[in-house]
Order: C-alpha cells, then structure tokens, then sequence
C-alpha cells in the first residue's frame, strides 16, 4: 500500500480516465514469481529454440500461438516520450540493426507521437515485413483529445490507418491499448475477432487489463498476449492474477517498462532532472528528485549482482524477466546502437536458480518510493492492475 508517496511491498495502484493535456503528453504508455512452475498451454507447447538471422543468434519464444524473438523491440522512445524524439533516419538504422541483429517483434502504437511512430516502423520494417511481427495498439480517440474509445466502429477506422502507416496488409498483434470502461470487452474482442477473419489481423492482445477483463476476453476470441509493466521495481501483476491468468489460459506476457523505465539501468538519482516538456517521467511520483534518491539502494543492490555476473544492471534487470516464464518477452526501446547492443547482451547473462534466490535476498528488505504511474494516468489502468 501507499503512504505519503511511498510505495510499500514492491506494491502499485491502478485508476481510471484520461484527460486531453495528459493524453497527448502521456498516452503513450502501453508501452515477467521466480522461474519455478511449468506451463501446461499454448504459450509454451514448444521449446524456445535459435534462429540466424543475420549476425545475430537469437531464441525465440512463444505469445500463445506467436512465435517471436525471445527480446522484441519497443519502439516507443524513438519518438519521444522519455525525452526529445530521435532523429527519423537514426530510428530506422537502429529498427533494422535490431533485426539484423534477430530481434523479430516490434511494438509500436497509433498514439505514439501520435502516429509518427507507426509511420517510423512501417518505413523501418517495409523491406522485411515477412520475416517480423508488428504489434501496434487501439483504444484513444486521438481527434477528440485523447479519450478512451474502444467502440466497434471506431476500432474497424483505426485499424484501416494503422495499416496504411505500417505500409502492411496485417497486424500481428493488435492490442487494446487500455480497457475503455464504456465498451464491454466482449464487444472489443469481438470486432477484433472479425479482423482477424478478415486478416487484418492476426492476434489480440490486451494491455494493461485485469485478470477479470483477460478471462472475459479471452472467453470470446483467445488472447495471445497481455502487455502490462512488469520489471524488479514493479512486480504488481504477481500479486494481482494477472501472470497466473496467463499462465493458466496460454497467454504470454509482453513486459513494458522492463528496466524500471529506465532508472533501473543505475544513470539516474535526486540530481537528475527531467524535462516535463518532453519526458514523461517528470510527471510520475516515481521520478520525482526525493524519490529517484530514496530508491538508490534498489540500484545499488542490483549493481553489486550485476558486477558479480559480469554484466550491466539493464542486462540483469532483462535476465531477470526472461528467467520468470518461458511466456515472457521483454520489449525493451532503445533509439541508439550501444543500448540496442546492451539489451541484446543480456540474452548471455543466464541467471540459476541460486542468483535468482542471491538477488531476490538482496531487493526484498528495500522498498520502493512512489506510484508507477501519475494519479491521472491510473485512472486509465483497469481495476485491480
């Protein structure tokens, strides 16, 4: 629970609503217990194995019947959100260098931007769509300010505008991007349903939802992923039912946020200061100065581990969610080629069972000061995530 801006337990809150100074701001955000436990469903039918593409090695895993690079590729920060956006030209080297490099699943959405991210993936994945898949996201009506609107008719529109900025005939993934409280999610899952019979689509998937509206959907048309943040700051949805949901129904889980939204990867501390005009970060109680410094021992305890394995904080934080399920794959963003480099090297950090036991020891006497998420962008989180 919460006590003066303090987040207790490695705990979180979850709200409603979104306004139109937030939404253009901050929509943008969509968007892995210990390795013990087997899963018995589709998410896992198959044993994660390698595949070559260019330079890289890569395993891969499987988002209920998807089959997908074992780390993706979030596009997000490339335009923006967690600072000024990347140069176009800059984005596409590093989107295609993920590729070269085996990474085979992209996330992007239409409020990226808004829109310039989809166009950015489109222009970036054109010359290889059939050897990657695209996850890009619905539920805001971007025209009237940002509102939630996951109505049928208004999701049969932007899935056409989708399609045209990725420059694709398809969406592999096509998420809820948050659960509109107005709309039944029988109703979405259904018209997603229907795009999928007339290939539009290819899979849905639900982000930021709760145990009760995954069952509800899945109960409709299967979901084949649930995009919800998830890293060793943030461990919610292993209290909530969010993972065991997933778990039991064959669904795989994408976390966002991976590496604390970047406070994790040990650059950040109460000196460190935020533009609100550009980082979406400044707004969130998480990142104000106080508690960006009362959370430097969580850093600290991950970087004496990380030292001790020969690797970065953000390579551990990876390994960690990697090591949860078989079902989990990370998507962590990146605009330039070191961090791209980093996030992919995490795939050698093999975390045993006795690390996982070592660094779960050394997190689990700290506590994590403030709420992940700003009070405004809560209230757009479905109930009890």
């Amino acid at each position: 629970m919460e006590k003066n801006g303090r987040t207790t337990g490695w705990n979180t809150h979850g709200g409603r609503g979104l306004s139109r100074r937030d939404f253009l701001a901050g929509s943008v955000l969509a968007g892995a217990g210990l390795a013990v436990g087997s899963f018995s469903l589709a998410a896992c039918v198959d044993p994660p194995r390698e595949t070559h593409p260019g330079r890289g090695t890569m395993k891969t895993r499987r988002l209920g019947a998807l089959e997908v690079s074992a780390v993706g590729a979030g596009a997000m920060s490339i335009s923006g959100t967690y600072g000024p956006p990347a140069d176009r030209a800059q984005g596409i080297r590093v989107l295609r260098e993920a590729h070269e490099r085996g990474v085979t699943f992209f996330d992007t959405a239409e409020v990226y931007g808004p829109y310039t991210n989809e166009d950015l993936v489109g222009e970036a994945l054109a010359p290889i769509r059939d050897q990657v898949s695209i996850a890009s996201k619905f539920g805001f009506d971007i025209p009237a300010g940002g509102s939630l609107n996951s109505r049928p008719e208004h999701v049969r529109k932007v899935v056409e505008d989708s399609l045209k900025r990725l420059r694709t005939d398809r969406i592999d993934l096509y998420y809820q991007h948050r659960v509109d409280p107005a709309v039944p999610i029988e109703d979405v899952a259904g018209v997603v349903r229907d795009l999928i019979a007339e290939g539009k689509v290819l899979h849905l998937g639900l982000s930021e939802a709760s145990a009760k509206t995954i069952r509800r959907a899945h109960a409709v048309q299967p979901v084949t992923a649930v995009q919800t943040e998830y890293s060793l700051m943030e461990r919610a949805v292993e209290r909530n039912g969010v993972l065991a949901a997933c778990e039991e129904l064959g669904i795989g889980f994408v976390p966002w946020g991976p590496v604390g939204m970047g406070y994790l990867a040990g650059h950040m501390d109460g000196s460190t200061k935020l533009d609100p005009k550009t980082d979406l970060r400044a707004l969130f109680d998480r990142f104000s100065p106080g508690n960006m410094a009362s959370n430097r021992p969580i850093v600290e305890a991950l970087t004496r581990f990380a030292q001790k394995k020969n690797a970065t904080n953000t390579q551990v934080a990876l390994a960690w969610l990697l090591a949860q399920k078989p079902w989990i794959v990370p998507i962590p963003g990146t605009r330039n080629r070191s961090h791209l480099d980093e996030n992919l090297g995490a795939l050698e950090v093999q975390l045993t069972p006795a690390d996982l036991h070592e660094l779960e020891g050394a997190l689990s006497g700290l506590m994590v000061h403030g709420g992940r998420m700003s009070a405004m962008h809560r209230r757009a989180v479905d109930p009890a995530v």
